[in-house]
Order: C-alpha cells, then structure tokens, then sequence
C-alpha cells in the first residue's frame, strides 16, 4: 500500500508536446506504482489545452476546479467542478482551459499508448 499526499504545491509546469499553453502537473499514481493504472492532476492555465489526442485505453477525466472543455469530433462539453467525463479508447478527442478560466482535471488512464493526432 502507498498513501500520497497532492498538494498544489506539488505541480511542476509540464513539457509535455501534448500540452499548447501553461500546464502544470503531477502524478498521484505511476508506472513506479502500479503496472496497471495511471492517476495524474493536470492544472490547465488560462485557455490552456491539449491537442488533439488519442489513447489505447479509456480515460476518466474528473474536474476539480475552475471551466474548461472536453470535446471529441462529434461535440464541445463545457466542463466545470463536479462534472466527470468517460472518453473511449481511440476517440479523438481534447481538453482544457476556456480562455480567461483556469481548469482542473484529475486523469484517470490505464496502461496504454497516448498518441498525438493533429
């Protein structure tokens, strides 16, 4: 068993390619953890987003705080605090701040590939 404390103060900006914008980050739950499953905060910054994406697996996206977007080919969800989105395995799909907001996403993936699709 591991406990971890997330603090805020914890999140490091990230160089993440995937990331267009300030995003700063951390990771509850790794590779150094578990075999199986990944759990990572992610603080988009004002208008901050991902590109467009994919994942071998589904994801789970828990927002914590603040507006953003979850959006895929089909449509454009406005997100805020409470909301939890479910993405597929291989849906095309992105996520982030709105402009002038901050936005906080708790991710969820299994073991998997992430791949750019922009």
């Amino acid at each position: 068993m591991r406990v971890k404390r997330i603090v805020n103060s914890g999140r490091e900006r990230s160089a993440n390619p995937i990331f267009k914008g300030d995003v700063d980050y951390q990771t509850a739950v790794g590779d150094d953890v578990s075999k199986d499953l990944r759990l990572s905060e992610v603080h988009f910054k004002s208008g901050a987003v991902n590109r467009w994406h994919m994942h071998s697996c589904d994801q789970i996206l828990i927002v914590t705080e603040g507006e953003g977007v979850v959006a895929d080919e089909r449509e454009e969800r406005v997100v805020t605090a409470g909301d939890v989105a479910f993405i597929p395995a291989n849906t095309k799909h992105w996520h982030g701040a709105k402009p002038g907001k901050d936005m906080t996403h708790w991710s969820i993936l299994a073991n998997g590939k992430t791949t750019i699709v922009e």
